[in-house]
């Protein structure tokens, strides 16, 4: 930036979701180092309206077109531009008016304005774990290409990034990833079998959206992680492990070759990764609360249950066989997260899809962009094929 008062102009992709509402609270708090350039929201039309008002943003996007002229007649007036689509999405994050994006829409949907922010080189704080997940080895390439910082929000992913800070020249020997266990940690099989929707959103630690608190409870979402922390720093598949950890104190944990082993700590509240992105390289001051030893007598960890919790062990292998199978795994869990947020399958049965679903799709060791979203299709139409038998 050229001087120290110029303020970062921020495209917000998902503002409506639990970390774009969050992320605007961080930017509400610090208007004098942020500006909101871009908003975008899937089908909530209304937040966006209200939150469109308050940051008066260049340009916003409504994903669902039936909602554009709601939108348009809303914020037009005040000289905001209005766009409405998928299309659209990439469109904006074509834009040069930007300096970050944060890429904060949930799912495969996130993947091309993501491909697209950083082919232009633009700063992406990236809050979407499945563009990696599903596209990591190209989305990775084309920012090293581009010269594109990739900024993670995710929590443990933020942590390790954290603890890299430094130790550029210093080989990693082990990344391990921390989990809380989710609301169905110590349960089995017979329990979990009888768990409804309302029981999956109810997170020991974390406020999040529904997807992400699902994915929490199967321990998908640890797996996804582990997928994504491979294409992020450059890992071998054998170098990451996971560990719960009840009291989601410690973040993630690097180890490196002396066995020294750094972690990243404090109370779990996404506001910190978030600002901690945006406002990269400097730490930004806040009054979150402080986390106190003191009043913390024990940190504990244990290994996951990967018997009762199989959708770990089925990202493992999707991880460890690469290619189209981590973006298989990927559709075929958003689609059963879907049916079981609507009561169409039960917990359990968010592991059958997924497994089945793996089993059937053609295996492709080196996929193009376009495999990639052969793959996402083909895998979303049998897994939602499994759901109306």
């Amino acid at each position: 930036m050229s001087n120290a008062q110029e303020k970062k102009r921020i495209a917000l992709f998902g503002s409506t979701g639990s970390i774009g509402t969050q992320a605007l609270d961080v930017i509400r708090s610090h208007a004098n180092l942020f500006e909101v350039e871009i908003l975008t929201a899937q089908s909530n039309d209304s937040l966006l309206i209200e939150q469109a008002l308050e940051f008066t943003p260049n340009a916003v996007v409504i994903g669902d077109e039936e909602k554009f002229e709601k939108v348009k007649n809303a914020l037009s007036p005040k000289g905001i531009k209005v766009f409405a689509g998928i299309d659209a999405l990439e469109e904006v994050a074509d834009f040069d008016t930007y300096d970050i994006m944060l890429a904060a829409i949930v799912g495969f949907a996130g993947l091309t304005p993501t491909l697209k922010a950083v082919s232009k080189g633009k700063i992406v704080a990236l809050a979407n774990k499945e563009t990696l997940v599903v596209a990591g080895d190209i989305v990775m390439k084309t920012a090293l290409e581009n010269r594109a910082p990739v900024i993670p929000v995710d929590s443990e992913h933020s942590a390790v990034f954290q603890c890299l800070l430094g130790e550029a020249r210093n080989p990693i020997e082990k990344v391990i990833l921390t989990a809380s266990g989710g609301p169905f940690l110590g349960k089995k099989p017979n329990f979990l079998v009888n768990v409804k929707r309302d029981h999956a959103l109810q997170h020991p630690n974390w406020s999040m959206g529904a997807k992400i608190s699902v994915d929490s409870a199967t321990l998908m979402n640890k797996g996804l992680e582990m997928i994504e922390a491979r294409w992020l720093f450059n890992l071998r598949p054998d170098q990451i492990d996971v560990i719960i950890h009840p009291q989601s104190i410690i973040h993630s944990m690097v180890m490196f070759e002396d066995g020294s082993i750094k972690a990243q700590m404090g109370f779990p509240d996404m506001k910190l990764p978030i600002q901690y992105a945006l406002g990269f390289p400097q730490r930004i001051q806040n009054d979150f609360p402080r986390f106190n030893f003191k009043k913390f007598n024990e940190l504990t960890f244990e290994e996951p249950d990967y018997k009762t919790f199989r959708n770990l062990v089925l990202a493992i292998e999707a991880m460890q066989k690469g290619g189209n199978m981590p973006c298989v795994l990927n559709a075929a869990n958003e689609i059963a997260v879907w049916a079981f947020l609507k009561n169409r399958i039960g917990f359990l049965d968010i592991t059958a899809v997924v497994e089945k679903t793996l089993e059937k799709i053609t295996f492709i060791q080196q996929p193009t962009l376009d495999d990639y979203f052969e793959s996402d299709g083909e895998a979303r139409n049998f897994a939602a094929s499994l759901l109306r038998m």
